[in-house]
């Protein structure tokens, strides 16, 4: 599994497309110096009529709403980011990808008031496969329970998808993997399972699809939401509650959701195996059509693929 970016050609900034390694910002940016930037993560699909972009509205309007909450002025509206997102895969010649948007505060101001900081808005895609790992998807991956929580609700807006809150998603990602895992899932503040450090997590039970009761203290996924209406579309019976940690290890079946790990099993938390230590039924059933979902080969019925093609405006 390696995390390295890899190269394209350009990277979209305030209108304009700058070649991929002339994209800088000043060290002493508000978005350097203290994290003050939002973002999103979106995954484009190769499909029969070519890349698709994965509820690409639904992100745009999570970065809007992030930028509300932490007063940015988003000059774009959704439109002109729709255009910028598919324009930026198309003129990069990427068939999948993955696209980062990034809304942050510039140089200018050098304290915690960031009014002197204009707003720079940014859009990167890059080739990127699995998550967490080439196998990752079939075999699953083997976990554990950080020794670093989540945040106590009001601390940081959990609904925001903010830069700054990523710092403690780094030491729960780098509290895994000096353990020897590949990821780790983060408790909340009062002890109960909250997400892992980039990814919401579900749970099987008895043929009953669970998702942590986490208030405040977990990003709501838009991967998860899909996860969710794809088992009412395959009737399976779902349930919202406050999951301790124990029963993770008393589950039938673990997964990760997100738009980088997508739908990822779990095979083991604290080298306690789950369920038959691979993929489960009802994870493999939500994967499969996800994953045909996004790769136009089932049926779009929730519009949740927008085609690049008929969207980009080709500069």
């Amino acid at each position: 599994m390696s995390s390295k970016l890899v190269e394209a050609d350009w990277i979209w900034h305030d209108g304009e497309f700058v070649p991929w390694a002339d994209a800088k910002v000043h060290v002493l940016s508000l978005a350097m110096q203290f994290g003050a930037s939002v973002f999103e993560g979106i995954r484009c699909y190769k499909t029969a009529n070519g890349p698709a972009v994965f509820r690409l509205p639904e992100h745009l309007r999570r970065l809007r709403d992030s930028c509300h909450i932490y007063r940015m002025e988003l000059p774009y509206s959704a439109e002109e980011l729709t255009t910028a997102c598919t324009t930026l895969i198309e003129k990069n010649g990427l068939e999948e990808c993955y696209v980062r948007p990034i809304v942050m505060r510039g140089y200018g101001a050098a304290g915690m008031d960031p009014e002197g900081s204009p707003i720079e808005t940014w859009i990167a895609a890059w080739p990127w496969g699995t998550y967490l790992g080439e196998d990752a998807l079939e075999q699953g991956v083997d976990v554990c329970v950080s020794s670093w929580n989540r945040m106590q609700p009001n601390t940081f807006p959990v609904e925001a998808k903010a830069a700054g809150h990523y710092t403690n998603a780094q030491l729960i990602k780098m509290d895994a993997l000096a353990s020897g895992y590949i990821e780790a899932i983060a408790l909340g503040p009062g002890g109960l399972v909250s997400e892992g450090s980039g990814q919401n997590i579900f749970l099987v039970r008895d043929g009953v699809l669970i998702s942590p009761a986490a208030e405040g203290v977990a990003l709501s996924g838009i991967t998860k939401d899909s996860i969710l209406t794809i088992a009412d579309d395959l009737n399976i019976p779902t349930r919202r509650q406050a999951v301790p940690r124990e029963a993770l290890y008393t589950a039938d079946e673990l997964f990760f959701t997100g738009t980088a790990s997508e739908v990822t099993p779990i095979r083991s938390v604290d080298r306690i195996t789950v369920g038959a230590g691979k993929c489960g039924p009802i994870t493999r059933q939500l994967q499969w059509r996800f994953l045909d979902i996004a790769r136009g080969e089932a049926d779009d019925q929730h519009l949740w693929l927008t085609p690049v093609r008929s969207s980009a405006a080709v500069v």
